[in-house]
């Protein structure tokens, strides 16, 4: 028997719901947050009026685009944490009394462990090959960066992770320095495609065992392109496609270098990639010649599944629908990582 899940995603500033039947997508909605971007990051409290305001709708459509009923679903899963609180309460309080008024089971899904489960996902008439037990996975976005070793669907073991700031933030801020709008990420990956990415040399951080750091990368880069600009104003725009190829190519390689380390000291048969960094066509490209050297299999998500949204989040209730964990109406939202 067929299951369904609605999946609600609202831990940051998207807005998403999706609906699955097994692992196979049936619609997967997202409705962004355009008012950020003129603070130049998420601001915490408009993020959870505009959730609040985007929730209905957003689940609305999604069962619409599914082609099923509320009363058709098996249960609804919900991203209990981490991010920023606020959001993930009005997720989960709507999740909550979805769920109670259908009767049906409630499922928490941590954020982080979805982008992970992402990579088993089918879209419609796909049924695509899945990454084998136990697999190495970079988990990269803008407010995590970490190594896995993934045992099981549940069983993730943190190798590394950042202590301090995550790649994807590195990504943004070097983006605010060039005067790039936000969300930078995208924009430095698309300049750097035009970019000499040997131009410029910036510090990468020589942190013990498999773990990440970024601060000094960014302090570099900020102090380079002051020093430059005291000398010649117009530096940033004469420079800018191999300013951002630099930079980005600095922070592949302290990835890449800790994921090859990674692979050479546990035994893993695949190599994943995850997050919303994992849309950065430069990782990508560096993690498929990885995987080419080191002799193993790079699954990637879909573009679509790289960013947060209730897909992943559904797929990861599905799993945990398979084995009865199902939650508490009480359970409650938390901000800090706790993998």
């Amino acid at each position: 028997m067929s299951v369904y899940i609605l999946g609600i995603e609202s831990s940051c500033d998207d807005t998403s719901a999706a609906v699955i039947c097994d692992t196979t997508i049936l619609s997967n909605v997202i409705a962004g947050q355009a008012v950020h971007a003129e603070y130049g990051g998420v601001v915490p409290e408009l993020a959870s009026r505009a959730h609040q305001q985007n929730i209905i709708p957003v689940i609305d459509t999604a069962l619409k685009r599914a082609g099923i009923r509320a009363d058709q679903l098996s249960a609804i899963a919900y991203t209990n944490g981490p991010g920023l609180l606020g959001s993930l309460l009005v997720g989960s309080s709507f999740a909550k009394a979805m769920a109670f008024g259908l009767d049906i089971p409630i499922i928490e899904a941590d954020h982080l462990q979805a982008h992970v489960l992402a990579n088993f996902l089918n879209a419609k008439d796909e049924e695509k090959p899945k990454p084998s037990f136990p697999f190495l996975c970079l988990t990269v976005s803008g407010g995590h960066t970490m190594i896995l070793k993934v045992n099981d669907y549940f069983d993730m073991q943190v190798l590394g992770k950042t202590i301090d700031d995550a790649a994807g933030e590195a990504f943004d801020k070097a983006a605010k320095i060039l005067g790039l709008p936000y969300p930078g990420g995208p924009v430095i990956d698309k300049l750097a495609k035009e970019g000499d990415p040997k131009r410029f040399s910036f510090a990468i951080a020589h942190i013990p065992g498999l773990d990440f750091s970024f601060s000094g990368l960014k302090t570099s880069f900020l102090y380079f392109i002051r020093d430059n600009l005291k000398e010649n104003p117009n530096f940033i725009e004469e420079n800018k496609a191999d300013l951002a190829a630099s930079i980005q190519y600095a922070i592949i390689k302290s990835l890449t270098d800790k994921v090859a380390k990674a692979l050479k000291e546990h035994k893993c048969n695949d190599l994943v990639l995850a997050g919303g960094v994992s849309a950065n066509s430069g990782l990508r490209e560096a993690m498929r010649t990885l995987a080419d050297k080191t002799h193993r299999q790079l699954f990637l998500p879909a573009f679509s599944l790289t960013t947060d949204n209730a897909a992943m989040v559904a797929v990861c209730g599905y799993f945990k629908y398979l084995k009865h964990e199902f939650s508490s109406l009480n359970a409650a939202p938390y901000s800090v990582q706790r993998l």
